[in-house]
């Protein structure tokens, strides 16, 4: 439903999106995950004809989006991270006007208003002008013209900015209901709601695509690069020179407080040596206070990521 080829956007000399390449089925949500400034913005401009690339191909429901722009837009819904609006128009008659503009009849507005009104919670404010309405209720109208249409594919930048935590909950169930039946393509910094609400994510960072897959092939990916962790009351160099000792340890960092010495220990991948440190700690007749193994987890994957985004920035030459 959407595919990117070799996609590449430059600024001047501001490398924004680096020759990246995915695709998104027809169905579901596909979360769209990287830190601020990684290119998930100009990314997502590209694909709705906002904005041209550099070099590269993209294409939306079979439609190239350089070549069938007015075809694109006919087949998506976009609610962009700042929602333009009209502040003068009242609700009813700003979603009107968008409606006429995508060629709907007077009845099917009247029709899809209805429904997009009570999906977006915003009956009691429909005939309201749009400049007296919070930010988080305005989202809430730039929510309802993106699905007005009732549009094949939905990319949807940020949209929880804005809103209390109730509001929230309820725009991401409404996403979730919104995948069942259209191809969604969810943009967002925030981790925990890429992985309550999507399918699949991609993670782009730097301009990169940096990883894919579903949360739970995430997850597996990072699991190889669990570590263990042991408390010890122990000499700390002989510490660290047994757990280096021990097959398949790959790096060891040890660090000493008030007689105990805490080693983190990275094991290759798929090994896990906590049966060796405590034999180690059995045969040495050393207390052994803590032993666990720690998993990787997205968060940590994704500071990592934006730690490598920041040095990149930083590398890249300036304007």
């Amino acid at each position: 439903m959407i595919r990117v080829t070799n996609l590449t956007k430059r600024y001047g000399p501001v490398l924004a999106v680096d020759n990246i390449s995915f695709h998104v089925e027809r169905g579901g949500v596909v979360g769209f995950l990287g830190p601020n400034g990684a290119g998930k913005s100009t990314t997502i401009r590209i694909l709705t004809c906002y904005l041209p690339a550099t070099q590269g191909s993209a294409s939306v429901a079979g439609f190239d989006v350089f070549r069938d722009s007015l075809e694109v837009r006919r087949r998506i819904g976009y609610l962009p991270e700042s929602t333009p609006l009209y502040p003068e128009m009242r609700v009813r008659e700003y979603l009107h006007f968008r409606g006429k503009l995508r060629g709907m009849t007077y009845d099917e507005r009247v029709g899809a208003i209805r429904k997009v009104v009570d999906r977006c919670w915003l009956g009691e404010f429909v005939d309201r002008p749009i400049g007296h309405l919070s930010k988080g209720m305005r989202q809430r109208v730039g929510l309802a013209d993106a699905i007005m249409h009732d549009p094949e594919v939905l990319i949807l930048d940020e949209p929880t900015i804005g809103l209390d935590p109730a509001q929230i909950r309820e725009t991401r169930n409404l996403i979730r209901e919104l995948g069942e039946r259209h191809t969604v393509l969810l943009s967002s910094h925030i981790l925990s709601e890429v992985e309550q609400v999507c399918s699949r994510t991609i993670i782009i960072a730097a301009g990169r695509i940096v990883a894919s897959g579903s949360p739970q092939e995430l997850r597996d990916q990072l699991a190889a690069k669990a570590r263990v962790v042991a408390e010890l009351k122990a000499p700390t160099q002989d510490v660290e020179r047994e757990a280096k000792a021990i097959p398949g340890v790959q790096h060891v960092d040890v660090a000493a407080s008030n007689g105990w010495v805490r080693v983190s220990i990275q094991p290759q991948p798929d090994r896990d040596v906590r049966e060796d440190v405590y034999r180690l700690s059995k045969a040495k007749d050393w207390t052994l206070r803590e032993l666990k193994r720690e998993g990787a987890s997205l968060e940590d994957f994704f500071v990592q990521v934006t730690a490598r985004q920041s040095e990149a920035r930083a590398a890249q030459p300036q304007a």
